[in-house]
């Protein structure tokens, strides 16, 4: 109820006005509505008020009811009005809707067409805003290029610039994918050491008895294969940054050779006996709950405490989804320029579907989705239709392995049902289960999309959760 704070009414003739109140409020009784008699009761009302869905009569003393709703969507673009008239013929019908009028409905008003006319209404309304808020975000990225609208990104943006003036080491956690390497850099970035050498080693992705030599280095015959001095990237670091990323992970063996750099700022070479001073801050990244690893006996406290000086925690994709917008668009003019595209536009029904999906793999998972649509878009704008077929490719009720052998009839017609059951469940929990709406949406038949939805099984009363 929220997504539409206010209902209002309005009629000059108190008796009439107060019915459509009761009429309203029997259906829709969670939602705010307020009656007015006049047009300049609603324009002071609309000065305190958001209202979302307006009924009015279209003559009324004062201000007409066509003069009112031309001064209401001045003030609210996405208010959707509804216009009563007991005087109704084709010309004043044509004359409101062309001035951005939602609905017409002649006077003695029909209980069951009113209803229909307001839940239509609400769904408008409520992917109108949607909307308008994601054009005013993705106007924002063009204008200075950022990737983060969230508060909770901008608070970690923020927490990342205070840290990054110490030479303290800073420990940065979060699920895999969610930023950590990208706020390190940015922490590399605006330190004292910005200008000398950043590096980056995964601690999973070298094998566990190469990653001491990799990290402190070795000398010649200080195991099979070490046939030269090598040194290693702590030394090559030297004066700068060095990125641990999944340090989680690392062995016993490697915990202690660390907490002993971290104590000493000595590297001594596998095979050595001399030591060397070398000056590096690291910045270690993990998706582990690193405590917990503690209490199984698998990582050294000591050296949780020795990394843990400074930390942030990157939040989940999901928890910050203001930043979807944001990052959907820079990954796809990234992808465009790497296919020698020229820039691809989104419809903002996109943006906004993008904006609801959970992301469990979370940024590092959209980049890839982003790249896949540029893909498949061949350059052209990005349609929801070309949603439904990426997602479809992607999805794992839609893949046939070598192993199922199925008859094509049957095979193709699994993918289409799970493809037409995806696409209009994602449009019923769009529009809250308004048929009317889902068959405008989606270009097809009223009594087409009923039948679909029989075939399929689907129960809409699951996705009218507003009224």
């Amino acid at each position: 109820m929220s997504d539409v704070p206010l209902i209002i009414a309005a009629d000059d003739d108190p008796d009439f006005l107060n019915g459509i109140i009761r009429i309203l409020r029997s259906r829709f009784s969670e939602f705010e509505i307020e009656g007015v008699s006049s047009g300049s009761g609603v324009l002071k009302l609309l000065e305190k008020k958001d209202a979302g869905i307006l009924i009015s009569d279209l003559r009324m003393p004062e201000m007409s009811g066509m003069e009112l709703l031309e001064n209401v969507l001045d003030i609210n673009p996405d208010i959707c009005v509804i216009m009563l008239t007991g005087y109704a013929t084709v010309e004043a019908a044509v004359e409101a809707l062309k001035k951005g009028a939602w609905d017409f409905i002649s006077k003695p008003v029909e209980r069951e067409e009113l209803f229909h006319a307001v839940e239509k209404a609400c769904a408008h309304y409520r992917l109108a805003k949607e909307n308008r808020k994601l054009k005013n975000l993705v106007k924002l990225y063009d204008k200075n290029g950022s990737s983060f609208a969230s508060p909770a990104m901008k608070a970690v943006r923020e927490k990342a610039a205070a840290v990054a003036s110490a030479e303290y080491t800073v420990l940065i956690t979060g699920e895999s994918g969610s930023g950590k390497e990208y706020i390190a850099k940015e922490i590399h970035k605006m330190s004292g050491r910005k200008d000398n050498v950043l590096n980056s080693i995964n601690c999973t992705a070298i094998p566990e008895q190469l990653l001491e030599s990799e990290l402190f280095g070795h000398v010649k015959g200080a195991f099979t294969g070490a046939e030269k001095n090598r040194r290693g990237i702590f030394q090559a670091s030297d004066k700068g940054t060095i990125i641990l990323d999944e340090i989680g992970d690392i062995t016993h063996s490697t915990q202690v050779r660390l907490l002993k750099f971290l104590q000493d700022k000595e590297v001594k070479p596998l095979g050595s006996s001399d030591s060397k001073k070398v000056d590096v801050r690291i910045i270690a990244l993990t998706n582990q709950n690193l405590e917990d690893l503690i209490r199984k006996g698998k990582f050294r406290e000591d050296l949780y405490y020795r990394l843990n000086v400074l930390s942030i925690e990157v939040p989940p994709l999901r928890k910050r989804k203001e930043d979807i917008p944001f990052l959907s668009k820079f990954f796809l003019d990234q992808a465009a320029k790497d296919l020698g595209m020229k820039t691809i536009e989104m419809d903002y029904e996109v943006i906004s579907h993008i904006s609801s999906m959970p992301w469990y793999g979370n940024v590092r998972e959209l980049q890839n989705f982003m790249r896949r649509l540029a893909v498949f878009s061949g350059g052209k704008k990005i349609d929801f239709k070309l949603i439904n077929i990426v997602e479809g490719n992607g999805s794992k009720s839609g893949e046939i392995t070598q192993t199922e052998f199925k008859k094509y009839k049957d095979a193709k017609k699994e993918i289409v049902d799970s493809f037409s059951r995806k696409y209009l469940t994602d449009l019923l929990e769009k529009t809250s289960g308004n048929i009317s709406m889902v068959s405008r949406l989606s270009g097809l038949e009223r009594v087409s999309v009923q039948k679909i939805i029989k075939r399929l099984d689907i129960d809409v009363n699951e996705f009218r959760k507003v009224f």
